[in-house]
């Protein structure tokens, strides 16, 4: 498993931050942020990154999450959530099976983002009843 990073000019400095908490906690990480990049373009670079192989997660920071959740839930297959709150990262692994979250920097302090990632990447998907809803988001778009 790899965790995809990325984040416009906004969102770098908590990137950072991020980068080296799941650096240290030994996971695989992948920053496709380049200098320059909306929130667009590196939520799309992202997604990319994690369409390549199943067990793939990823995180963009932007100022807000919004918008970079608006662009992930514009590409088919692709199951992501704007998170603030640790709970809500690992719930949405656990129920959505969310492969992508976004998160804002002006929102987000750094212990909470490393909290928040922290979350997500150790949730596991639970299957079973939400299934239903994870073919159904998986249909759209």
């Amino acid at each position: 498993m790899s965790i995809i990073l990325g984040a416009d000019l906004a969102g770098s400095r908590l990137k950072e931050v991020v980068k080296d908490f799941l650096e240290n906690e030994n996971f695989d990480v992948v920053d496709v942020s380049k200098d320059g990049q909306d929130f667009v373009d590196v939520t799309l670079a992202v997604a990319k990154e994690v369409n390549q192989a199943e067990e793939n997660l990823g995180i963009v920071i932007d100022a807000y999450g919004a918008g970079p959740f608006m662009v992930a839930t514009k590409i088919k297959g692709m199951v992501a959530a704007e998170v603030s709150d640790e709970r809500s990262a690992y719930m949405t692994r656990g129920h959505n099976n969310s492969r992508m979250i976004t998160m804002g920097a002006e929102t987000v302090g750094d212990e909470l983002a490393k909290n928040i990632a922290k979350g997500f990447v150790n949730g596991k998907y639970d299957g079973g009843r939400h299934q239903i809803r994870v073919d159904m988001l998986n249909k759209m778009c």
